[in-house]
């Protein structure tokens, strides 16, 4: 066993408080908010279950963490009420207009320039 796998082994919860594991070593009926998501499912206020970690040089503490909620206590992704679609809809045409020429440009524009690029750059 490598020391970074060691590191991240702990299955009891004794060292990092939640029981962790490497990265793609999780045992099965334990998911990712994305993972969840993509089953229709959301944590629905249950805490978190475990972790996964690995070694990241990039990050500041050294490692990268992800966690891990129960698929059997996730529930349903809640549907979309009509009125949250149209609050969505008109956020995102806001983020399309330009501020400058208050042309929908059809994409959001880059908080960058804050402004289409044809107005950016004249």
């Amino acid at each position: 066993m490598s020391p970074a796998f060691g590191k991240c082994y702990d299955p009891t919860g004794a060292v990092h408080g939640v029981p962790t594991f490497p990265w793609k070593y999780a045992p099965d009926g334990y998911a990712t908010r994305r993972q969840l998501r993509a089953c229709g499912l959301r944590p629905g206020g249950q805490p978190v279950a475990a972790q996964v970690m690995r070694h990241c040089a990039r990050r500041k503490g050294g490692v990268s963490v992800a966690f891990l909620y129960r698929i059997d206590l996730a529930k349903p992704v809640r549907p979309i009420t009509p009125g949250r679609a149209t609050a969505l809809a008109a956020s995102m045409a806001a983020r399309r207009t330009c501020p400058q020429c208050q042309v929908d440009v059809g994409y959001c524009i880059p908080t960058s320039l804050g402004m289409c690029p044809t107005c950016a750059y004249p």
